[in-house]
């Protein structure tokens, strides 16, 4: 590969990695508000991020409202930790004292605007999301 080749193809290449993440992104949320509108989950929660100084360094989910255990029962901590990060992708890092949104209100939050950037770019949005396994995301699928 040559070098000055790369370095003309920087700007593309950055703008097709976000697009990828950005896809990722919406992947990764349209599969959580599938499983919170098929588990019937609603109610105020908090995701709260991590304190590296404390026994909780990650980010968690707290039912302000409804239940802790039905949250649990679902969800994974490596979920609620994934989506912290694509908050932070999207340029929603969490605030100190955490952030509040209702369950069943995520889906109208954040999807559209993901939906949005992606169709302006192009990019032609699947009818139904499908998971995609690690092994698939290693190997470039």
């Amino acid at each position: 590969m040559n070098f000055h080749d790369l370095i003309h193809q920087r700007d593309l290449l950055l703008n097709q990695v976000r697009l990828a993440n950005l896809a990722f992104a919406y992947q990764r949320l349209g599969l959580l508000t599938d499983r919170i509108a098929r588990a019937r989950l609603h109610g105020l929660v908090a995701l709260r991020p991590g304190d590296p100084v404390s026994l909780q360094p990650w980010p968690t989910v707290i039912a302000l409202e409804g239940s802790q255990s039905q949250l649990e029962e679902h969800f994974l901590e490596e979920e609620w930790v994934e989506f912290a990060d694509i908050l932070s992708f999207l340029g929603d890092d969490l605030p100190p004292d955490g952030l509040r949104f209702r369950l069943e209100e995520l889906d109208n939050w954040m999807m559209p605007v993901l939906r949005q950037e992606l169709a302006s770019a192009g990019v032609i949005l699947p009818a139904k999301i499908d998971p995609v396994s690690d092994a698939e995301r290693r190997r470039g699928r």
